[in-house]
């Protein structure tokens, strides 16, 4: 760490560093020689103003964002959620950016009431705490009690088993010895790679009365065992009263009671439980012993699975209501092509104070708007329209960034550049990267111009990143953030970026200012960083020429996608389509990287010139539309893209062509030639889309 920084809580320095003072000067006096040497707009002078981006970093007003949003929970459609949406709203326009709020009427969901009571034989009655421990008064603190978002109301009583982490392989392994979870109440433990209302649906379907759940933190983070995480068992993103259009005010809206509306929501109730109320039940159970891998869990004296003598009696009381919510965007308009949108958002609300999740990327997005505003006074403006987006309702169901997207949907698909989505900033140590393929070279290239300050030596982002996985870029077939609704609907080049894997406070009320300056980023140069990256990607996207998208990394995704499946797909099945449309999308990759080089070697601009470019810019922007399908992923039709979507087959390792993924595991319940129809339909829809985005890509008709 820089020696002259102090910890955030003992007060920021706001002086930079000698070094970078002086770097700042050299780059100062560079620029003002390229101004008078070179017209504007200039690609020297636009690197220039990246290092100035970079050079006005600043750590403590970062953390002064951070605990200006943080100072009270602000779930969405709440009283207390519309200062955090005057704050962002207002730091906008202080910087003289357009900005505007978009409001949608969408359904949420609250809790009324919940109690889980033990009753043991000798008729003592125990009454467990719902809450977290260590919270003096959750009414004063504006808190709201831990709940499932969307589960429906009810009282169940039953027995109980323990289902480890809720997997279909979890109950077969309980049916294994011999018990049977009809007409039970499952406690179920956070993990197992399963979101939560997935957990919910398997353990309707195997006949359970209720799911309980808990998290078992990691006291090596300190004392934050008893959080309790808050999250929705929604099924889908948006607003389910409106399903594929924005759910204006006086807009169309289904009934509750819509058939459509209803297989959103799960059969049972369910609710999140501290770890000590689930280790009083879990220590009541009787039955078979727990497998030794239930129980290598640290913390857990998890010894039985059940069920015991004790019965529980379950209640959840919800309420389901129409709420406002509001995105807040803020706008820079394009100088040379207005008409081209770069979109960089994070979501706002969060289920309590929200630091790390979500705000902790709320703060650098600020941060990187009032660094664009000073790039403007020092005469910057982007070649591209560049679009800060602050979204609302993200907890319940990427709710508000979805009503946009639908509401938007036309110019989304004719002009948007790419979706730059930071959701939980910095998590932890190590830096994580999620992106559509052809955005991985520029991520790579960036990440070599940041510095990681986690380093003991000075080094780059992509030298730490390397060394710690590999430079690994994730994809983004989860429905985990809001990109989904760019990308899986709208087919919008997308990145996701973030610091530290997992943090034990997630969704919980320790999720505070205090717990990101005793534990995830004490002196925010993660912070820092995220933002640099950020921000650098949104300065290429908006400036570059020629779009900085290499579509031969797709390409060579592509390709080990098909080999990958042809590695456990019956021989009888053939690839032969994907194979051919792969190489015809490969060809068209090389074309484009042969027409960007020959385009870029032009050292006067001319018209002609910039009509090739803008055409090649097309071909590069409109390529992601091309894996799109009207019809959708079957069963989850508004999920459009057929290389990253979600998949209904849970178990399977195969995160891409969810289409191909579902029908084999579909298959299984088939005659040998309905099935492997059903396969071989789904490879054809997939060839059929990777034709498509090689011929938007090359810019021609077929």
């Amino acid at each position: 760490m820089p020696p002259n920084l102090t910890k955030p809580n003992s007060g920021f320095t706001s002086k930079p560093s000698p070094l970078c003072t002086f770097v700042s000067l050299i780059f100062l006096l560079i620029i003002g020689f390229y101004t008078l040497h070179y017209p504007p707009g200039n690609p020297k002078k636009v690197l220039l103003f990246q290092q100035i981006f970079l050079s006005s970093a600043s750590n403590s007003t970062i953390a002064s964002y951070l605990r200006s949003l943080t100072s009270h929970p602000h779930l969405a459609g709440t009283k207390p959620s519309l200062e955090t949406i005057h704050y962002v709203k207002t730091h906008f326009q202080n910087l003289g950016l357009e900005t505007h709020t978009v409001p949608f009427q969408t359904l949420l969901s609250y809790p009324v009431h919940a109690s889980v009571l033990m009753h043991f034989g000798n008729g003592t009655v125990l009454n467990l705490s719902l809450n977290e421990m260590g919270i003096p008064s959750y009414p004063s603190s504006g808190l709201i009690q831990p709940y499932h978002a969307f589960s429906p109301s009810g009282t169940v009583h039953g027995k109980v088993v323990f289902a480890n982490h809720g997997r279909e392989d979890d109950y077969r392994t309980l049916g294994l010895m011999g018990v049977n979870v009809n007409g039970c109440i499952v406690v179920i433990r956070k993990g197992g790679g399963l979101s939560r209302g997935a957990v919910v649906k398997i353990a309707e379907k195997k006949g359970a009365l209720g799911v309980l759940m808990y998290a078992e933190g990691d006291v090596s983070k300190g004392s934050f065992g008893s959080g309790v995480e808050r999250g929705t068992v929604m099924e889908g993103v948006g607003d389910p009263l409106t399903p594929g259009w924005g759910a204006d005010e006086d807009g169309e809206r289904l009934k509750l009671e819509d058939k459509k509306v209803l297989q959103r929501f799960p059969g049972i109730p369910s609710l999140p439980l501290p770890f000590e109320s689930a280790q009083l039940i879990l220590d009541s159970l009787g039955g078979p012993l727990a497998p030794q891998e239930w129980r290598d869990s640290g913390r857990s004296n998890l010894s039985h699975v059940g069920s015991g003598l004790v019965m529980v009696n379950f209640t959840y009381q919800g309420e389901k209501k129409l709420a406002t919510i509001y995105n807040v965007v803020a706008v820079i308009r394009g100088l040379e092509e207005p008409d081209r949108y770069v979109l960089m958002g994070n979501h706002r609300d969060a289920w309590t104070y929200g630091a790390v999740d979500p705000n902790s990327g709320t703060a650098t997005l600020l941060d990187i708007a009032r660094r664009y505003a000073l790039l403007m006074r020092k005469g910057w403006n982007p070649r591209r329209t560049i679009i800060f987006c602050s979204w609302d309702a993200e907890e319940f169901g990427m709710i508000g960034s979805t009503e946009w997207v639908e509401q938007n949907l036309v110019n989304l698909g004719a002009k948007a550049v790419a979706y730059l989505n930071v959701d939980c900033a910095v998590q932890g140590p190590g830096f994580f990267a999620g992106a559509t393929p052809q955005l991985d070279n520029l991520i790579l290239e960036v990440t070599k111009k940041v510095q990681d300050q986690d380093s003991e030596v000075v080094a780059t982002i992509y030298e730490k990143w390397k060394t710690m996985n590999g430079n690994n870029i994730q994809r983004l077939s989860g429905v985990d953030s809001d990109f989904a609704p760019f990308l899986q609907h709208a087919g919008v080049p997308s990145v996701d970026i973030y610091y530290g894997r997992d943090f034990p406070v997630y969704h919980t009320a320790f999720d505070s200012f205090n717990w990101m300056i005793n534990n995830a980023d004490p002196f925010f140069w993660r912070h820092v960083a995220v933002a640099g990256v950020w921000g650098l990607l949104g300065l290429h996207l908006a400036d570059d020429p020629v779009l900085p998208f290499d579509y031969l990394s797709y390409a060579k995704q592509l390709q080990e996608y098909k080999d990958a499946y042809s590695r456990v797909l019956d021989g009888n099945i053939s690839l032969t389509p994907l194979a051919a449309s792969i190489q015809e999308f490969t060809s068209a990759a090389k074309q484009a990287n042969e027409e960007t080089k020959k385009l870029m070697e032009q050292e006067f601009t001319n018209d002609l010139l910039a009509l090739k470019i803008r055409a090649l810019n097309d071909g590069l922007m409109l390529a992601e539309r091309g894996f799109l399908d009207t019809d959708g992923i079957k069963g989850r039709e508004w999920f459009k893209h057929l290389i990253y979507g979600p998949r209904s087959n849970y178990e399977s390792g195969l995160e891409f062509f969810p289409g191909i993924s579902d029908a084999m595991a579909e298959s299984k319940n088939m005659s040998q030639k309905d099935g492997h129809a059903a396969i071989k339909h789904e490879i054809w829809r997939v060839a059929r889309a990777i034709q498509r985005a090689a011929a938007a890509l090359k810019g021609e008709l077929v």
